[in-house]
Order: structure tokens, then C-alpha cells, then sequence
């Protein structure tokens, strides 16, 4: 479970990038992010992960308070997250398997585990005939889901997908949501931040729409500006 309660975030610049943003995601829920460019969509999700600390306010993640959360606490608190960028970070020189099993054993799991999950999360983002590939040698749907499968791996109770279409065509972006949305079907909260309209409005999840660092809707049923497709 996500709680944003009265945060406030202010930079060093003094850009007050979130003013009293209250948001609560609960376990197993579809959440799509959405807003303009500067609207305090990327601090929302550096908050969540730890990257940044709040000014103001109330933060708590998957049963971490990131308030008085010590140091140490904080790459336990990153294992329950699973994350996925638009620009996919994988590791050009190691082939899909080698990507998926760099990201388990970073967090000390055992060989056993690793032949274990990884047949299994290839299988579910339908790359198991791809196992043996490196990033360059596939398109960039294929590379999406190997980013898609990194994020699973390691079994997190929460995904954050951070524009995950923005590089792919209108196809490829559709069959990226649809195997999100089965991902969080099998009972993996998700956190979709997007700018695409009609991909938003085509899936009628819940929609927080954020501006100018206040959130100004949420609602469920497929809203995008209050337009309803």
C-alpha cells in the first residue's frame, strides 16, 4: 500500500513541485498517473522509491514510513518495488537471461531460485524463446517486456512503470498495457505514469491526474481532462 499524506515537495531552486498531494493506492489496484510535463509526476514516483525525501507531509511504501526510515531499511524497501523505464536500461552485453539473473542475484538470491523464476517470468512476458538473445537483437516491444520481466523477478509487491510506451508504436504500446494489466490481475499492484490519452482511456482503470504539483482528479472509469472515451 502507497500513502501521500499533505506532501509537499520543494527543490533546492525553490520549485515547489508538489503542494499537499494526498494519494492512497492499496494493495492490487490499477493506477494510471497522468498529467503534463512538470506537473510533479516524477516526483511522486522519486518520493515512492526513496530517491528524494518529501519536504512536508506523511510517505508511506509497502509498510515503510519513508519519513524516519533509516538507511539501511531503505534497499529492503526498493525490493518490494518493481521498476520499468520508457528507455528500458537493460545491460547491452548480457542476454536476456543474464539481465533477468544480474537483477536476482543483486539481491543475494540463490542459483536454485534463479532457474527457478526465470523460465517462469520469460514465459509470462512471453520471451521464453528468447532467453539466449542480447537486448540489441531485439525490437523494442521484445526489450520493453525484457525491462517488464527485470521488474518481476524478484517477486516485488508493486510495479511502477514510468512512461513504459513512450518509445513504442501505437501496437506495441497496446500489447505493453495488456500484459501490465495481466500482470496486475496475478495480483501485482501497478502504477502506470503516462501522457497517452487514448491508451489511458481504452483500459477504464482508476486515473490520477496531477497538475501544477495539486492532484485535480481521481477517479475510475476511464477519465483522461474529465473526457470520457
Amino acid at each position: 500500500m502507497i500513502r501521500l499524506i499533505d506532501v509537499y515537495k520543494e527543490y533546492d531552486n525553490g520549485t515547489k513541485a508538489l503542494k499537499g498531494v494526498n494519494m492512497r493506492i492499496d494493495d492490487g489496484e490499477f493506477v494510471f498517473l497522468v498529467g503534463p510535463s512538470g506537473s510533479g509526476k516524477s516526483t511522486v514516483i522519486k518520493l515512492i522509491t526513496g530517491e528524494i525525501a518529501a519536504t512536508e507531509g506523511k510517505l508511506m511504501v509497502n509498510g515503510y514510513s519513508l519519513n524516519n526510515i533509516a538507511p539501511r531499511q531503505i534497499p529492503y524497501m526498493r525490493r518490494t518495488l518493481g521498476i520499468i523505464f520508457q528507455d528500458f536500461r537493460l545491460i547491452e552485453k548480457k542476454t536476456v537471461y543474464e539481465n533477468l539473473s544480474f537483477a536476482m542475484r543483486a539481491i543475494g538470491a540463490s542459483p536454485r531460485e534463479v532457474r527457478r523464476r526465470i523460465p517462469y517470468v520469460l514465459q509470462l512476458v512471453g520471451l521464453e524463446q528468447k532467453a539466449d538473445r542480447y537486448p540489441g537483437q531485439l525490437s523494442g516491444g521484445e526489450q520493453q517486456r525484457v525491462a517488464i520481466a527485470r521488474a518481476l523477478v524478484n517477486n516485488p509487491s508493486m510495479i511502477i512503470a514510468d512512461e513504459p510506451t513512450g518509445n513504442l508504436d501505437p501496437q506495441r504500446s497496446l500489447e505493453i498495457m495488456m500484459l501490465l494489466e495481466r500482470i496486475n490481475e496475478l495480483g501485482t499492484t501497478m502504477l502506470v505514469v503516462t501522457h497517452e490519452k487514448n491508451l489511458v482511456n481504452r483500459f477504464s482503470k482508476r486515473v490520477v491526474a496531477i497538475e501544477n504539483g495539486r492532484i485535480i482528479s481521481d477517479e475510475t472509469g476511464g477519465y483522461y481532462n474529465g473526457e470520457k472515451i
